[in-house]
């Protein structure tokens, strides 16, 4: 956060700001519910009301005040990939298994905090000293790692099934450019705040469902079960996809603003709208061609129900599910803005033109 900023108003809080918030709460996949009551604080002052629900869904809501409007959800998903303890072992070690997608390698020496007294601790890495000829090269699986918490008494105080997952932090690579873990999907909650504070000096002419959803990393559970309360009339997935690197140079541009996607998930009305809307504006955008299943909550939210009219806008992001995801600011604030002119203006049609 900026140099006396803090969390006691968070609708002042800038994209930085709130990203730092968000990335401080711990919610590896299927653990959200501890931090729900920190991310409710973070965006009660941008809804009307707001709520947590039994599986650590933040769901808030803003009114236009007008009868017989029609509803549009944002959703962006806050928890982060991780680890489960499987055993614990004599002398501080600890046996564990990956939640949602974890590349095994970049994790050896890695940092860990483990728990919710959030205890340190580091992946074992055998110095290359030790190793025989040929074994510098071998990808170790995460079943054969080993977590070092250097704790004498870690059977009596780290049950088997604990979460761990990377410390939070955030660092700047320049002025526009944050890494950290947890920025999938942080970066996408913080977009959605951006627009929301935005709006609320306009009058709309929809109602707004706001919801920050759990376990998208291995069910999408929490997006699935939000949009069957809300019933919306058009969901917007906010997530991130992948930006170039020079290993990866056929991916989108990094800082080329918010990217669209276009495919047989997406409403076509919808995602036409929303590109109509990034034009008129002299908007930057990208187009994601996403041929099938997105990897996305937009793909289990679209058939919720009887269905609602879904389109997916993603951040461009560098190195994701590892500890050093990146994203640039003006990227995530780009998300934002386009939410922002499309909803100002938003009467509760699409047209397919």
């Amino acid at each position: 956060m900026k140099q006396n900023e803090t969390i006691h108003d968070p609708s002042r809080l800038s994209t930085r700001g709130t990203l730092e918030a968000l990335c401080a709460i711990p919610m590896v996949t299927g653990f959200e519910q501890a931090g729900a009551a920190a991310v409710r604080d973070l965006f009660a002052p941008l809804c009307d009301e707001i709520e947590t629900d039994a599986f650590g869904n933040v769901l808030g809501r803003v009114s236009c005040g007008k009868p017989g409007a029609k509803t549009v959800l944002l959703d962006a998903h806050l928890d982060q990939i991780g680890f489960l303890v499987t055993e614990v072992l004599e002398d501080g070690f600890l046996r564990f298994t990956s939640v949602g997608g974890v590349d095994p390698r970049m994790l050896l020496g890695a940092e860990v905090e483990i728990g919710p007294e959030r205890r340190f601790g580091v992946v074992c890495c055998m110095p290359p000293h030790l190793l025989g000829p040929g074994e510098q090269d071998k990808a170790i699986p995460i079943h054969e790692m080993y977590l070092d918490t250097g704790l004498t008494d870690a059977r009596g105080v780290i049950p088997v099934g604990t979460p761990v997952w990377f410390p939070a932090h955030m660092s700047a690579l320049s002025r526009d450019t944050i890494t950290g873990p947890s920025l999938d999907d942080r970066a996408g909650a913080a977009a959605i705040a951006h627009a929301l504070r935005k709006l609320q000096k306009e009058d709309l002419s929809v109602d707004l469902a706001i919801l920050l959803s759990t376990q998208e990393e291995v069910t999408s559970l929490g997006a699935t079960v939000g949009t069957f309360r809300v019933r919306p009339d058009y969901t917007i997935a906010v997530d991130v996809s992948h930006a170039k690197t020079p290993d990866a140079p056929d991916e989108f541009e990094f800082g080329g603003g918010v990217m669209i996607g276009m495919g047989p998930n997406m409403d076509r009305a919808l995602t036409r709208a929303l590109i109509r809307t990034a034009r008129a504006e002299g908007m930057d955008y990208q187009i994601e061609v996403m041929e099938g299943n997105t990897g996305t909550n937009a793909w289990d939210m679209q058939i919720v129900a009887g269905g609602t009219a879904t389109a997916i806008l993603s951040i461009p992001l560098r190195y994701m599910h590892t500890p050093i995801e990146t994203v640039k600011l003006s990227d995530v604030e780009s998300v934002g803005d386009l939410i922002y002119h499309f909803l100002r203006d938003f009467d509760g049609e699409v047209r397919l033109r």
